[in-house]
């Protein structure tokens, strides 16, 4: 079970720790003149490893069903907060753009709030997932000035959720059922700063759902659509 203070502290140490990072590099950038790693964006291939925490939410559509039915359920998704780990494999394939591949897992932890219209005993579900994920990326960047550059990043991310099995839960009608499987559109902006041993790429990068994770039953037929939804604050270093 994953403790949601924890996690919240968690991410706020990663905030934290990025804008410190930038505002010191920001300091030492004024005053340094060398210029480190002056031929690493000439190799074909880079590897890495990632750091991240994020903020999730479900986006839930309801249905012409729902209107003018007092019986009908209403259903309040909220953000939380989690962490993501994993690796980064790079390929350059020109001057300004990369091909960017990162598996990951990522743990999520969604509240859903279920609000009865004509009863008392409104209650909280919190979803856990722990989540692979392959995010298959385009990264553009721009000219390098001395020991830094900027950039933008988009692509897929394909999920499959390690934590559940897609029968699991089938027969239990009183609660929203989702798929194991997920694709979202990824993009973000980030910027590449030189170190003398190493690369560090603060980034931050919005996940949509592309597709509909609701599996329908007698609870879901007020609903039309449940997809996911992500900010990320990603740390890459290779």
């Amino acid at each position: 079970m994953l403790n949601l203070q924890c996690l919240q502290r968690g991410v706020k140490i990663l905030f934290f720790t990025f804008l410190l990072i930038i505002t010191n590099y920001s300091v030492f950038a004024q005053k340094q003149k060398t210029i480190n790693l002056p031929d690493y964006d000439e190799a074909w291939l880079h590897y890495g490893f990632i750091i991240a925490g994020h903020t999730s939410t479900y986006r839930l559509n309801y249905n012409d069903a729902f209107v003018g039915d007092i019986e009908n359920t209403a259903i309040n998704p909220t953000n939380n907060v989690g962490f993501t780990l994993g690796f980064l494999l790079n390929l350059r394939v020109s001057q300004f753009l990369d091909l960017r591949v990162t598996p990951q897992v990522s743990f999520y932890e969604n509240n859903l709030d279920f609000i009865f219209r004509s009863a008392q005993d409104n209650r909280r579900e919190v979803v856990e997932r722990t989540t692979v994920e392959v995010p298959i990326l385009l990264k553009y960047k721009s000219v390098r000035r001395g020991n830094h550059r900027m950039y933008v990043v988009g692509g897929i991310k394909p999920a499959i959720d390690a934590t559940r099995r897609e029968e699991e839960g089938v027969g239990d009608q009183n609660r929203l059922l989702l798929n194991n499987t997920n694709l979202s559109l990824d993009y973000g902006v980030g910027v590449d700063i030189y170190y003398p041993l190493f690369k560090f790429s603060p980034e931050i990068r919005f996940s949509h759902g592309l597709i509909d994770v609701l599996i329908p039953n007698d609870f879901s037929t007020n609903f039309s659509r449940l997809t996911t939804h992500s900010i990320t604050l990603y740390l890459n270093f290779e």
